[in-house]
């Protein structure tokens, strides 16, 4: 079955009754400036210049204000308080992946949802004050995946699977508190896998809502 587009995070946010604030918004917003590198990356090299730009500009956020890029302005301003700029700088091993390796096998699939997926999913758990757990690691590492497959023709199945397993990971946590949202985020991820319901759409919300109330 093709997975279906991910929701917005921000819509996600709504679902489980959470404010899409300032530091998760700027979280997302630099996943989006990511990603919109390696789509728009027709060579490796210029690709991976580029990218290292984004490393160098993260680690100069932990030394010195930012400078006028709008992403990194709420980055300065709303999460490195709490999260480095060198830890926000990891997540851009993820993203090397896809434009370093001409095949997605199981272990590039690992360093991409590693570096993408938790990564982020730990930084969205700290500016939440949501508490540590390995879930959300996995919950990260999936709904990354479940991103990929979305957006890929060749080995979209195979990364799909490798979402579900990650899924599958996170679902013995019981999503309460700070960390409903990032339950909402997988449990979406989770229906967009299976084919159920366009992004954004009613049944996706049922769904999301379900492990709202429910916290599985």
């Amino acid at each position: 079955m093709t997975p279906r587009p991910l929701t917005p995070p921000a819509t996600v946010f709504a679902w489980s009754a959470t404010a899409f604030g300032a530091a998760p918004a700027a979280l997302f917003a630099l996943d989006a400036a990511l990603a919109d590198v390696v789509r728009s990356t027709r060579t490796p090299m210029v690709g991976q210049m580029r990218l290292t730009w984004w490393h160098d500009a993260l680690h100069a956020l932990d030394a010195a204000a930012a400078p006028a890029q709008p992403v990194l302005r709420a980055l300065a301003a709303h999460v490195v308080p709490r999260v480095p700029g060198a830890v926000l700088a990891r997540m851009i091993e993820g993203w090397d992946v896809l434009i370093e390796e001409e095949r997605l096998d199981a272990a590039a699939l690992e360093r991409f949802a590693e570096g993408r997926g938790a990564r982020l999913f730990a930084a969205l758990a700290t500016v939440l004050q949501a508490a540590d757990d390995p879930a959300i690691g996995a919950a990260g590492r999936g709904w990354a995946l479940a991103d990929l497959a979305s957006h890929v023709e060749a080995g979209a199945d195979a990364i799909a699977a490798e979402a579900r397993r990650s899924l599958a990971e996170a679902e013995i946590m019981r999503w309460r508190g700070a960390a409903r949202p990032i339950g909402a985020l997988a449990r979406d991820a989770a229906l967009a896998l299976a084919g159920k319901g366009e992004s954004g759409g009613p049944r996706r919300a049922a769904g999301v809502l379900r492990r709202v109330v429910t916290g599985r």
